[in-house]
């Protein structure tokens, strides 16, 4: 009885097929991901002005004194 894993060759074009759908659908939901993080970021900097400037002059200072 042949494994899982082997099969004739249209089932695993197949199975080619579905994963790469799989990895185009995981990309178009990480860029969406992504620009809803962003967005939610910038609106914490418009609501919360104060402790913006402060994160970014933390983040200069982190930047400033990192050595290569």
């Amino acid at each position: 009885m042949p494994d899982v894993d082997e099969g004739f060759p249209e089932q695993r074009e197949d199975r080619r097929d579905e994963q790469q759908e799989t990895e185009a659908e995981r990309r178009r939901r990480r860029a969406r991901f992504l620009r809803e993080l962003t967005e939610a970021r910038e609106l914490r900097d418009r609501v919360q002005p104060r402790r913006a400037r402060t994160a970014r002059l933390r983040h200069a200072l982190r930047m400033r004194t990192f050595r290569w």
